[in-house]
């Protein structure tokens, strides 16, 4: 079964669609909420537009990254095993970059954190032509994007377990994708959903990091290990180092151990090894943990400090608009009542004048 599924293929297929699925909600939504876009039959117009655009997109995109899988599966069978384990790692590193630009892009898809082309995060043009070209375009940019990603996995022969982890990201990126849409139709404060997830995808992303620089440690030789609780061997015995690797079939001894309940092979600590958890870390994933971790949190904090930036700077241009509204609303004001008084005193005036020139006549 490992050998059909992979969790960082699902998960560069779930950050793809993902991505995917939220821009075409973004030109759905803009299409309800335009007032240019109210008339039924117009807007049903718009919709499929949005609709075969996306497919469209998508069945190019799936054509080329057939194309290209084919001759690089057929290269893979010429590599050695230390190839194939450095082609790992690198895949691995991929898809921590890809959760982690995820986990930043969560918080502004829900808009908790501000965006500069506006709310909807997109700048979309309300025309028939616009909408077709950039659903089109940025459909097949981010479909296409993964078959760039599964360059090491063709290279690495591990092709067969394309389709059921492909499967397995669709469905979790199309179900955090509709979470996303719904939450921005329904909910008012999306502030913990934002934040919930946000923090789920980094530590994912801190994970797979730990894991491709364990997969370069592998090959170029493992530095020690902090401490190793995973199984009832000394943690410095042979046995405990040897147990930690990942069996082959090919191995001509089977040694059997007893793992602990801290063992990230063992229920309940296995749900943790995504996460970057492990009961026997070496020196240098202890590390790689920290720093990748440390990373994110910076990057969402100046994300978040950003964001303030900008809200403030609109705001502040609003209140500008607005005292300029009422600036000219005063002068226009003290326009009129200026213009009421010359004519009183002008018609003041004239009066004057004709009473005058009346008693001359009459004397």
């Amino acid at each position: 079964m490992s050998d059909l599924f992979d969790g960082a293929i699902m998960t560069i297929f779930a950050r793809e669609l993902l991505e995917a699925t939220v821009i075409i909600g973004q030109y759905r939504t803009v299409l309800f909420r335009s007032d240019d876009w109210q008339d039924p039959a117009r807007q049903k117009e718009g919709l499929r537009a949005i609709t075969v655009s996306a497919l469209l997109a998508a069945l190019v995109a799936l054509i080329v990254t057939v194309c290209v899988a084919v001759p690089l599966a057929v290269l893979s069978r010429e590599l050695d095993d230390r190839v194939v384990e450095i082609i790992e790692g690198i895949s691995k590193l991929v898809a921590a970059v890809c959760i982690l630009q995820l986990s930043l892009k969560i918080p502004k898809f829900l808009g908790v954190y501000a965006s500069k082309k506006g709310e909807d995060g997109a700048t979309i043009g309300l025309s028939l032509k616009s909408i077709r070209f950039n659903v089109a375009w940025n459909i097949w940019r981010e479909l296409a994007e993964i078959g760039v990603f599964l360059i090491p996995f063709f290279l690495g022969g591990e092709a067969i377990a394309v389709p059921l982890s492909g499967l397995a990201g669709i469905a979790v990126g199309g179900l955090l994708g509709g979470i996303i849409y719904f939450a921005n139709k329904l909910l008012k404060n999306k502030f913990w959903l934002a934040a919930f997830m946000a923090i789920l995808l980094l530590m994912l992303s801190t994970g797979l990091f730990v894991g491709g620089c364990h997969e370069f440690e592998e090959v170029l030789g493992e530095t020690e290990k902090v401490y190793n609780i995973g199984v009832v061997a000394d943690p410095g015995s042979e046995d405990a180092e040897e147990h930690e690797e990942e069996e082959e079939e090919e191995e001509e001894e089977v040694v059997v151990v007893t793992y602990t309940g801290w063992s990230e092979k063992k229920l309940p600590m296995a749900i943790f090894k995504p996460f970057g958890y492990s009961a026997g870390p070496t020196q240098l994933m202890t590390a790689a943990f920290w720093i990748w971790l440390a990373f994110g949190i910076i990057l969402h904090a100046w994300k978040y400090i950003s964001s303030k930036k900008i809200r403030d700077a609109e705001e502040s241009a609003n209140a500008e608009k607005d005292g300029v509204k009422t600036l000219e609303h005063e002068e226009t004001s003290n326009m009129d009542d200026n213009d009421l008084l010359k004519e009183e005193v002008s018609t003041d005036g004239d009066n004057s004048y004709n009473e005058f020139l009346k008693t001359v006549e009459s004397n």
